[in-house]
């Protein structure tokens, strides 16, 4: 028997990329990411200790900053606004940007806004910024009402102490 053979019978060369067992393998390795991610958070219930150092002694003439429940600021016993920060910081430090300032907040006032006011301190440019806290005492217990002071740079991108 004779066969004819037709010429669309041939086999064609595939000229494209098979990308399915490339997609196979993302989809794989996709869902051994999404089931393994949770697994590596570490959530450890962890009671951190508490500091057992001294607070640093009070200067001389401490500049204190302090951020009100309602956002106002108030240097020393005169209040300020955000706008006139760094003047007025110019006048009370005479000029000596070295000087560490001392912040105090109202625990109500948000994270967002403490980070507003100490970013204003850096572009006044006062780098030393010491954090004031209440020693000594529990949530809900009466203060001593001494303050301590804690020593932090003003931002991340801050010179430290």
């Amino acid at each position: 028997m004779i066969r004819i053979r037709h010429a669309d019978e041939t086999p064609h060369e595939a000229s494209e990329i098979n990308v399915t067992p490339f997609i196979d393998v993302m989809l794989v390795l996709l869902v051994i990411f999404m089931v393994t991610a949770p697994l590596t958070t570490v959530n450890v219930p962890v009671d951190l200790p508490s500091s057992t150092e001294k607070p640093a002694p009070r200067p001389e003439n401490p500049v204190f900053l302090t951020v009100k429940a309602d956002h106002g600021l108030a240097l020393g016993e005169d209040d300020i606004t955000p706008e006139g920060l760094g003047a007025a910081l110019a006048t009370a430090t005479k000029g000596d940007k070295d000087q560490r300032i001392f912040l105090r907040a109202d625990k109500t006032v948000d994270y967002g806004t403490l980070m507003g006011v100490m970013d204003k301190l850096r572009s006044s440019g006062y780098l030393k910024v010491a954090l004031v806290n209440l020693q000594g005492h529990e949530e809900g217990a009466e203060p001593d009402m001494a303050p301590a002071f804690r020593q932090t740079p003003a931002a991340s991108s801050a010179a430290t102490p």
